[in-house]
């Protein structure tokens, strides 16, 4: 009876062993990015319309990957770049623009031209402006 006793506690041990590492495995996987309050609503800005300033902040910036915010008072300005890319027929899609808690979520995507499509043989470089309402949080980008 006693070799019964000691196999019942040695099971009870792995079980309670097993059932802690069950729960140290699901709490690393745990997704805690900021939940989203609400979508943003949003314009893409054509370049005739990007402020003067900003214009000049992006062409200075353009032959690298850059990613900015700028304000003029009205509305926020949300910029990404993708630096120079050896081609033309880039575009520049925007997958996500919402506010969470504490900050605003920026995701776009680059596009490469189609197969079959002619780019050119000259460089781009290829950024996207958009414009929102006027808020203080910070952009991430993602």
């Amino acid at each position: 009876m006693g070799r019964i006793s000691r196999g019942k506690k040695a099971l009870a041990a792995v079980l309670f062993l097993w059932v802690v590492l069950a729960n140290c495995l699901a709490g690393c996987t745990r997704n805690d990015a900021p939940e989203k309050l609400r979508d943003l609503e949003f314009t893409v800005v054509g370049d005739g319309e990007v402020p003067e300033e900003l214009k000049n902040i992006i062409g200075e910036k353009q032959a690298a990957p850059f990613k900015l915010t700028y304000s003029d008072g009205q509305g926020l300005y949300i910029v990404q770049g993708y630096g120079e890319q050896e081609t033309g027929g880039y575009s520049i899609a925007v997958r996500q623009l919402y506010l969470t808690e504490d900050s605003i979520v920026f995701d776009a995507e680059l596009i490469g031209p189609e197969k079959g499509e002619d780019g050119g043989t000259e460089k781009s470089y290829p950024y996207i402006v958009v414009k929102t309402e006027l808020l203080e949080n910070p952009v991430v980008f993602q």
